[in-house]
């Protein structure tokens, strides 16, 4: 189906007004009012809510999680036409031409997101409640993590790009906030600026690109954009869609932002699941999923996001590949799968909803795992080097098992939910003429088992293989399993990260509730057989297992890191990425500023300087004249006079 097909079938759905909905759709501003609220009482009552806060904060999430069960329940009972509805909340911005309504926008796009924030959201502050616990600002990370879900549920719900980059604003602040939450350390506190700092160059990208909706739409609200988007030019859609990637690059460190979030585990482990799984880097795909009539009229731009999330699910799995710090092997992991997820929203109306798929199985998987990193960290004294791992098995049962179960996910083994999700990228990767089926499609693949490869060397690594901790050199420590109040939550998701896929997956049952949002599109056959590239994709995932299992199961682990190949040591610097953006952006702009400074002082304040100097040496000059003395105002009289008769004198002699 060509963009401007898709498109039309977006806007011959009906969009309702919200009061005219009634019943829980009409409550949805519940949804952000509940943890907005708790996080503002938590942080007004300080050092006095610190005994229940946390309860608070849990409750707060809960009850967001069943507002949204019961609007997702009555959009579901709505004919798919209708399932597009805005609930006009106040007049915010009436500044002549531009009129910008608060108002929240919902359909199955934001339903599917607010029900992965708040379900996946509320386990992980349950799972907080006791891997907090003995950390005495306890109630102050439980208001943080509030005002989280509040700033992403009002992203995702916002019906105006405006009103979004309010949301985008506040999940970019209380990131900041989680991740430098133990800001006494210098490392951590630079951590977090260094995400905040990175964010905000991806947000001038969305910026721009609401200048460009007003100047060429007059209007920044999703109804009027995707409505003119019809009939705009290609020149402007593809500049607004290169401006919202790059937006997204930043949210979701996509290359080339994507530096910021390996840092970002400087925060509590339940901070990196909340980020990585339901908030802060999946914005950035639904920013683009949402912005789908825009890149429909906009191939070129489509094309740039697909190489975009091509080069980063590479780079974030070889990064992944060479990290002995289980929390960054997770962090590139989760860099490489939103990768397979911005391919799939560059491969166009085929890939949206497939995209969408990914996340949320993604989800649960990589919640999973970051807790059950988390679980290990509670175990091992919160040591994180898996070189000093090892044997866990035994003695993290249940953290075992439910780690197994994302790391199978997450591998794409049917029938866990990676193999559904994933898969479908990876063969909607094949489709197409020339050159991209196979350079996008090998890509995915390749992928896919260095996936395999990481992720098998984390979990061989920390549960298998020889039990490092117990060299007789190293301190010791004692294993145990973690309490129910984080192993319950790790539990649930293992088994969201075991079969959501299947059962989202069942007769293209997720596919079609994106429909009212993402459209229809016929698909294409892909250049292979699917049987055979689903045949491919599993032989590279095992080969990628097996070596994994050869290199750090079937041998004994060295507890140093060895010196390793270029490539190795490469992907432990991150592949340069922080020496890159030194050299090219942060050094030149050193110079320049000051040069700037220089050039100010110098020469301007310089030139200043100078000619105020002479006038006050001049001045100088003069005040000696005028000394008050007498026989000096007659000899000047008198060498006056003098001079005025030499002057007489010589020019009679010249006549």
């Amino acid at each position: 189906m060509t963009g401007a097909g898709v498109t039309a079938t977006l806007f011959s759905v009906s969009v309702a007004d919200g009061a005219a909905a009634g019943g829980a759709i009409s409550l949805a501003w519940l949804l952000v009012a509940l943890p907005l609220l708790s996080a503002g009482v938590l942080l007004v009552l300080g050092r006095r809510a610190d005994r229940w806060g946390h309860w608070l904060g849990v409750a707060a999430s809960a009850g967001a999680l069943v507002v949204g069960v019961a609007v997702a329940v009555q959009l579901l009972s709505r004919p798919a036409a209708e399932r597009i509805v805005d609930v006009t909340l106040f007049s915010w911005i009436p500044a002549g031409a531009l009129d910008v309504p608060a108002g929240m926008r919902i359909d199955p796009l934001s339903v599917t997101f607010v029900l992965l924030v708040t379900f996946v959201g509320t386990l992980i502050h349950i799972y907080s409640v006791a891997y907090m616990e003995h950390d005495t600002d306890r109630r102050r990370f439980f208001a943080y993590l509030n005002l989280f879900v509040a700033a992403m549920l009002l992203l995702v719900l916002a019906d105006s790009y405006a009103l979004l980059f309010v949301g985008w604003e506040g999940v970019g602040l209380a990131s900041y906030l989680l991740i430098g939450f133990w800001n006494y350390r210098t490392d951590y506190a630079v951590a977090a600026k260094k995400a905040f700092v990175m964010n905000r160059v991806g947000d001038v990208g969305l910026l721009l690109a609401m200048a460009i909706m007003f100047a060429a739409f007059g209007t920044v609200n999703f109804a009027g954009v995707f409505g003119a988007a019809a009939g705009a030019s290609e020149g402007v859609l593809t500049a607004i869609g290169l401006m919202l990637l790059l937006a997204a690059c930043g949210k979701s460190a996509q290359f080339p932002l994507q530096a910021w979030l390996g840092d970002a585990m400087a925060g509590p482990t339940p901070v990196s699941a909340l980020i990585h799984a339901a908030t802060m880097v999946t914005a950035g795909v639904y920013l683009l999923v949402r912005s789908g009539p825009i890149l429909n009229g906009a191939p070129n731009a489509l094309l740039v996001i697909a190489v975009v999330g091509a080069i980063t699910l590479l780079f974030g799995a070889i990064v992944g590949c060479a990290k002995d710090d289980m929390k960054k092997v997770l962090a590139a992991s989760t860099m490489s799968q939103i990768g397979y997820m911005m391919l799939g929203a560059g491969l166009g109306p085929i890939g949206y909803a497939f995209a969408i798929f990914h996340l949320v199985t993604h989800g649960f998987f990589k919640a999973g795992l970051f807790l059950g990193a988390g679980s290990v960290m509670h175990a091992m004294d919160d040591r994180v080097d898996m070189r000093g791992f090892g044997a866990l098995a035994p003695y993290l049962k249940i953290t075992w098992i439910t780690m197994g179960l994302g790391w199978l996910a997450i591998l794409g083994i049917p029938p866990f939910s990676g193999f559904w999700s994933k898969d479908l990228i990876i063969e909607t990767a094949f489709i197409g003429e020339g050159w991209r089926p196979w350079v996008f499609g090998l890509v995915a693949v390749l992928g896919a088992g260095i996936t395999a490869f990481y992720m098998s060397r984390l979990f061989f690594m920390v549960f298998h293989g020889k039990a490092r901790w117990k060299d007789p050199a190293a301190e010791p420590v004692h294993p145990h399993e973690a309490p129910a109040l984080m192993t319950v939550p790790m539990i649930i998701l293992a088994v969201g990260s075991a079969g959501l896929g299947a059962v989202l997956a069942f007769g293209d049952s997720f596919v079609t509730w994106l429909e009212p949002v993402t459209g229809h599109a016929e698909h294409g056959e892909p250049v292979l057989p699917v049987a055979a590239i689903i045949a491919l994709t599993l032989l590279v995932v095992l080969v990628g297992a097996f070596l994994a299992w050869r290199a750090y199961g079937a041998r004994e682990v060295p507890v140093e890191a060895p010196r390793g190949s270029a490539l190795t040591r490469a992907a432990r610097q991150d592949l340069y990425q922080d020496a890159f953006n030194e050299g090219v952006f942060m050094r030149p702009s050193q110079y320049l500023t000051r040069s700037l400074v220089y050039t100010d002082s110098s020469v301007v304040d310089g030139g200043v300087m100078g000619i105020a100097r002479a006038t006050a040496g001049l001045g100088g000059l003069l005040r000696r004249v005028q000394n008050g003395y007498v026989r000096s105002y007659a000899a000047l009289m008198l060498a006056g006079v003098v001079l005025a008769l030499v002057v007489v004198l010589a020019s009679r002699l010249q006549a």
